[in-house]
């Protein structure tokens, strides 16, 4: 099992930069390094799209392209913590924001750009960028 549990999120205007955070914690015998861990956001009345992804043990990250440029994820090992820096924000960028993971097997079928790929999800944390 894992379990996700982000923050960060708020009011920002356009142009200003938020950073996001999700504690990630494996349970029992499970570790995070069989994990792909990703970001996917959801506007009401859409799917939850995807937003960037990286494999727990590091590298083979990915973006979607309406953010490339503006987005990083990264994460910290030893915190187990998960991160987005959001610069350059935009209107469009105003959503829910979710944390969530998928195992290793699945990452590299490149099931990390669909929501329903993924097995496990944070609760979410509203980001609303004013224009």
């Amino acid at each position: 099992q894992v379990q996700l549990v982000e923050s960060g999120g708020g009011l920002v205007q356009a142009g200003d930069s938020l950073r996001l955070s999700c504690e990630c914690a494996a349970t029992g015998a499970t570790s995070l390094n069989g994990y792909g861990v990703g970001w996917l956001r959801q506007v009401p009345g859409k799917e939850r799209e995807f937003v960037a992804a990286m494999t727990w043990i590091g590298g083979n990250i990915h973006y979607a392209d309406s953010i490339k440029g503006r987005f990083t994820i990264s994460r910290d090992k030893p915190k187990k913590m998960l991160y987005l820096q959001m610069d350059n924000l935009k209107s469009d960028d105003t959503a829910m924001y979710y944390c969530a993971a998928l195992a290793l097997d699945k990452y590299y079928r490149n099931s990390y750009t669909r929501h329903d790929g993924y097995e496990y999800w944070g609760q979410g944390t509203q980001v609303t960028v004013s224009s």
